[in-house]
């Protein structure tokens, strides 16, 4: 889907095509424990095709994760610096994922800048996890925007139901819509055109999440202690197994051996730097990171096409 938002002919198609990638990135959530919370220096580096991908996690305490994806030959870049903001009510907890989300189609100059709709935890009455709130997508260079609405929020006045997305395309300047956005986002969601009246579906959930493939390990000596398959082996080893001793067991390992290294860097007045991104925090505009390296060097760990 990211190579058909840089392939379309003109601005307007690209921006729907961004829209539509930009909704695939959800997946339904389950309810339950959380096992793994990602260590500082974590990081998860794969491919696919010709797109290179890297995450670290740049941050413990607040929890930052910063990620830089290049592919050379369709000429387009990712970069992601977000952390999570949660707040308690009670029978829920609403996480406003903050920071900045960047997409850019280097042929066309366009830069794509992107929010994150909440991630709500439900206890009660009947527990459950969703996606809902506002999101937005914004391109300077062509001049348009699209706010988005997930879950059982209002949008206009209507409410909608589980999973629900509306929203709407529209120009930056004037206001103008035009598109529609509907759907569901882990179904298929379609597209408006508000002077034809036609509709076209820019996102279908199963056709596009029933192509992915297990990835595969292309080298495994390549592979840095620091990736995350590593660190939580044996978390995940126990998971799988249902051995529920051996994976909390696996846990308090890992998390105390964090432990460990804070007590030695602290010992001796050293500060934790990442190893793949600069990072900056000021109280006005939060966290920011950029990557050290222009580009992502091909990754062991492959998702087929």
């Amino acid at each position: 889907m990211l190579e058909r938002c840089n392939n379309k002919n003109n601005p307007v198609d690209r921006f729907c095509a961004v829209v539509a990638w930009n909704i695939s990135l959800l997946r339904p959530l389950n309810f339950g424990f959380a096992p793994y919370n990602p260590i500082l220096g974590e990081t998860h580096h794969a491919s696919r095709g010709s797109l290179n991908v890297l995450v670290e996690q740049i941050s413990h305490h607040p929890p930052v994760t910063a990620l830089h994806a290049t592919d050379d030959e369709q000429n387009v870049e990712l970069l992601w610096c977000q952390h999570p903001n949660p707040k308690f009510y009670g029978t829920k907890v609403e996480t406003e994922v903050r920071g900045k989300r960047l997409l850019k189609l280097l042929n066309h100059g366009e830069t794509y800048e992107m929010k994150s709709p909440k991630l709500l935890i439900k206890f009660l009455p009947v527990p459950g996890v969703d996606w809902v709130g506002k999101d937005t997508i914004q391109c300077h260079e062509s001049g348009l925007s699209a706010e988005l609405d997930y879950g059982s929020k209002y949008f206009f006045g209507l409410r909608g139901g589980h999973r629900s997305i509306k929203g709407k395309i529209f120009e930056t300047s004037t206001m103008r819509p035009l598109f529609e956005i509907d759907g569901q986002w882990d179904r298929t969601v379609t597209a408006k055109d508000i002077n034809s009246g036609k509709f076209e579906v820019i996102y279908n959930a199963e056709k596009t999440i029933s192509g992915l493939k297990t990835p595969i390990v292309k080298d495994q000596r390549e592979i840095w202690p620091s990736e995350s398959a590593i660190v939580w082996s044996e978390v995940s080893q126990g998971i799988l197994s249902k051995d529920w001793a051996k994976a909390r067991e696996a846990k308090t390992a890992v998390e105390e051996k964090q432990r460990e290294l804070l007590r030695e860097r602290e010992s001796k007045g050293e500060t934790w730097v990442p190893k793949h991104f600069t990072v900056s925090y000021s109280n006005e505009s939060g966290w920011d990171c950029l990557p050290i390296r222009m580009t992502v060097p091909p990754a062991p760990i492959i998702f087929q096409l």
